[in-house]
C-alpha cells in the first residue's frame, strides 16, 4: 500500500535511526558521540575490521565509507532484516505509537490475493517434498544421488518431486480447500483457451522451489527425469508474485552469507547453486534459465558491490558473461561493477566442486577478472590488428562500449584504461608488416589459439606441454621478479599526505587503516597515527603531529615528509588544499589497492603456469607483469585540479 510522505515523516522523528540500526550493529565507542546523534559502527552490509558505518540522528539517514550502502530507517529494514517495505513501515510505525492509515479496499483484495497463492504455492512445495520420498520418488532420489547431492542438503532446499500425473497435484490441493482460481493464478496448472480441462504443469521433473527474499515459495523450476520432453527445465509462469527477470534463485540464503564471504557468486543453474552451498560455498545465487537482466543486477548490487560471474567454460557461458558485461555497462558507479571467474571449456561450479574441491572453486574465484578485462579480452580475441584502419576499429569498438557508462567518474576512467591498454598493445617495439611481434610485443590476451611468439622464436606450448621460450625472452625482464623498495614510495606519500590532512580521516580512515605496509618505520609511523586518530578524532595537523612528538614519532615523520618533498609530490604536503589532497589521495590509495591486486593475480597466474603449463597461462604472466612494471599506470587527474593550492595543472 501507499503511505503518504507525512505518515513517514512522522515515524522518522518518533523514532531515532540509532535505535533502528543498533540493534543489529555494536557502536564504536571511541568515534561515536551519542549525546550530538552521530554513531559509527562496522557495517554490517560488508566484512571489515574498523567503524566506516555513519548514523546520524538528526539526518536519520545511514551511510557506509566503505561499500557505499546508504538509506533511512525502512531502507535499513528491507536491506538488513528482508523485510518488504510495508512490513517496515508496520514494525516502526508500531514503535512509534502511530496507527497505520485505512487500507485501500483494492489494494487489500489484491494482497488478499497474493496471500492465496503464495499459501497454495506452500502446499505445493509439501506436497513436492513427499513425493520424492515416496516410491515413485525413486528415481528422482537416484538421479540426486549420482549427481552428489546429499539427503540434508535436498531437505535445505526443499528439493521435491512432481509425479507423472495430470491432476495429482490438482486433487492435492483442491482436498486442501485450494480454489480452482487460486491454483490456476499460482501457475501450477496449464489452462486456458482450447484446454476443456485444466492439467498439471510440472508432471515426472526434479522440483526446485524459487523463494523470495523472505524465503517464501514463489515459483518452482523443474527437470525432467525423462529425454522425451521437449524442455529438460521448466520454471513457472509469471504470476503476480513471480516475475522471473526480478528474481535470483537461492537470494535469501544467499545475501546473508555474503555478510562474510564479502559478495555474492552468480552461476548458471540451481544445481549449480546447490552443490556450492554443499562444498561450503553458500553466496551463490542463478539467474531463470535467462541471461542476467538488470534488475537481477540491482539485486545483486543492493548485497555486493562486486559479484562474482562464474559461467560454465563453454560458448554459452561466454555469450552469458558478454551479455551481463554490456547490460551492466550503463548502471556502473563508483564502487559497484562486476569480477568475471571463466571455468575451463565444458566445466561447470558443480564438475569443479565434485573433480577438484573446495579448493578447486577457490582458486577460480581468486583469479576472477575486473569487468574490464573481459571487453578488452572480447574485442581483441582471435583478431588481426595489422594494418591502421584494423587498429582505429578496434578502438572505435572499444571507446563505443565505454560510452555507454552512465556514470561520468567511471566513464573517465575507462576511458583512459582503454588508452592505456592500446597504448602499450600497439606502441610495443619490433612489429613487422605482417602484423607479428618481436620479443617486446604481444598478442592480446585470449587470442583464440593464435600464436604468441615473436619473429623467431618457436611456438610456446609443445606436445609434452611444456612451455617453451626464446632465450631471449627468457632473459627478459618481464620473466624476473618485480622488485619493491622498503618503505616503497606510493605508501610513504600515502601516510604523509593523511597527515598533513587529518580531516581526510573521516573520509577514508578505513583504507588507511587497511595498508599493506613492510614493517619498518613507516609502518610505526602509521601504527601511531592509527592510535591518535583511534583515541579521539583529530582533524587538526598540528594537533596529530604534537601526538606524534609526544609518541617520539616526529623526526620520523619529518624525514618521509622530506622524501616527498623532494619528490616534488607537492598535493601530499600540508600547503595544498583540501581538494587537491583528497584527489591525490584517493589516485594513490586506487594504485595502491591496484598494485597490491595484480600482485595476488601475478601469485596465481604463475601457480596455475606451474601447474598446466600452456601458451595462454604464459601470456597471463607475462600480461600481468607487464602491467606491474608498466610506469604510465596512473590516473589523469580532473580538470583544475591544482588551482585552488595556486598551481594550476593537470598533473603532479
Amino acid at each position: 500500500m501507499r503511505f503518504s510522505p507525512q505518515f513517514l515523516d512522522d515515524i522518522r522523528d518518533r523514532v531515532p535511526i540509532s535505535d533502528v540500526v543498533g540493534r543489529r550493529v555494536t557502536w564504536d565507542r571511541r568515534k561515536t558521540q551519542s549525546s550530538k546523534g552521530d554513531f559509527w559502527a562496522c557495517c554490517p552490509f560488508h566484512s571489515e575490521k574498523s567503524p566506516s558505518f555513519h548514523c546520524e540522528d538528526r539526518k536519520g539517514r545511514y551511510h557506509c565509507f566503505g561499500c557505499g550502502v546508504s538509506g533511512d530507517h525502512f531502507r535499513f529494514l528491507v536491506e538488513a532484516e528482508g523485510l518488504s517495505f510495508p512490513e517496515a513501515v508496520e514494525r516502526l510505525a508500531g514503535e512509534a505509537g502511530l496507527q497505520m492509515p485505512a487500507r485501500d479496499p483494492e489494494a487489500e483484495k489484491r494482497d488478499g490475493q497474493r496471500a492465496t497463492i503464495l499459501d497454495a504455492l506452500k502446499l505445493a512445495s509439501g506436497f513436492f517434498q513427499g513425493m520424492l520420498q515416496e516410491p515413485e520418488g525413486a528415481k528422482a532420489r537416484a538421479y540426486l544421488r549420482d549427481r552428489g547431492i546429499h539427503p540434508q542438503t535436498q531437505k535445505l532446499f526443499g528439493i521435491g518431486y512432481a509425479p507423472e500425473s495430470r491432476n495429482r497435484l490438482k486433487e492435492f490441493l483442491a482436498a486442501k480447500g485450494v480454489g480452482k482460481a487460486e491454483i490456476e493464478a499460482a501457475g501450477l496448472v496449464v489452462h486456458g483457451e482450447g484446454i476443456a480441462v485444466s492439467y498439471d504443469r510440472f508432471r515426472d521433473r526434479i522440483m526446485f522451489p524459487i523463494e523470495d527474499a523472505q524465503e517464501r515459495v514463489i515459483a518452482f523450476g523443474g527437470r525432467a527425469l525423462s529425454s522425451d520432453v521437449s524442455a529438460k527445465y521448466l520454471n513457472s509462469p509469471e504470476t503476480d508474485v513471480f516475475v522471473k527477470g526480478a528474481t535470483l534463485f537461492n537470494i535469501a540464503r544467499a545475501r546473508r552469507a555474503s555478510k562474510a564471504a564479502g559478495t555474492l557468486v552468480v552461476v548458471e543453474g540451481y544445481v549449480d547453486v546447490i552443490a556450492l552451498a554443499q562444498a561450503g560455498f553458500e553466496n551463490a545465487v542463478a539467474p531463470l534459465g535467462t541471461a542476467l537482466t538488470d534488475r537481477q543486477l540491482e539485486l545483486l548490487w543492493r548485497n555486493a558491490p562486486e559479484p562474482i560471474l562464474c559461467f560454465d567454460g563453454d560458448p554459452a557461458g561466454l555469450k552469458a558473461a558478454h551479455r551481463a558485461a554490456e547490460v551492466a555497462l550503463p548502471a556502473l558507479k563508483p564502487g559497484r561493477s562486476l569480477r568475471f571467474a571463466l571455468l575451463d571449456g565444458g566445466q561447470d561450479p558443480d564438475d569443479l566442486v565434485r573433480e577438484r574441491g573446495a579448493d578447486g572453486f577457490r582458486a577460480v574465484l581468486g583469479s576472477a577478472r575486473p569487468l574490464a578485462d573481459l571487453l578488452w579480452m572480447r574485442e581483441t580475441a582471435g583478431g588481426a590488428f595489422d594494418t591502421p584502419e584494423r587498429r582505429a576499429d578496434l578502438e572505435h569498438r572499444l571507446k563505443g562500449l565505454t560510452r555507454q557508462i552512465g556514470d561520468e567518474s567511471v566513464r573517465r576512467h575507462y576511458l583512459q584504461d582503454v588508452d592505456e591498454r592500446l597504448r602499450a598493445f600497439f606502441g610495443s617495439p619490433g612489429r613487422d608488416r605482417s602484423g607479428k611481434r618481436g620479443a617486446g610485443g604481444r598478442r592480446p590476451e585470449g587470442g583464440g589459439g593464435r600464436e604468441f611468439r615473436g619473429r623467431d622464436e618457436p611456438r610456446l606450448g609443445s606436445a609434452s606441454k611444456r612451455v617453451v621460450a626464446s632465450d631471449r625472452l627468457t632473459r627478459s625482464r618481464l620473466l624476473k621478479p618485480v622488485a619493491a623498495t622498503t618503505p616503497a614510495l606510493r605508501e610513504t606519500t600515502i601516510v604523509v599526505g593523511f597527515i598533513n590532512h587529518p580531516v581526510l580521516f573521516d573520509e577514508a580512515f578505513d583504507y588507511f587503516a587497511d595498508l599493506d605496509i613492510q614493517p619498518g618505520d613507516l609502518a610505526k609511523l602509521r601504527s601511531a597515527v592509527l592510535d591518535v586518530v583511534s583515541a579521539s578524532a583529530v582533524n587538526d595537523r598540528e594537533v596529530l603531529l604534537k601526538a606524534l612528538a609526544d609518541r617520539g614519532m616526529r623526526d620520523m615523520f619529518e624525514a618521509f615528509e622530506t622524501q616527498v618533498r623532494l619528490r616534488g609530490d607537492w598535493s601530499f604536503l600540508s600547503g595544498a588544499a583540501p581538494e587537491d589532497a583528497r584527489e591525490s589521495l584517493r589516485q594513490a590509495l586506487h594504485l595502491h589497492h591496484r598494485s597490491r591486486s595484480l600482485n595476488r593475480e601475478l601469485r596465481t597466474a604463475e601457480e596455475a603456469l606451474g601447474v598446466q603449463p600452456s601458451e595462454q597461462a604464459f601470456a597471463h604472466v607475462v600480461e600481468v607483469k607487464r602491467e606491474l612494471q608498466d610506469p604510465n599506470g596512473t590516473e589523469a587527474l580532473i580538470d583544475g585540479f591544482g588551482i585552488l593550492s595556486g598551481r594550476a595543472t593537470k598533473g603532479y
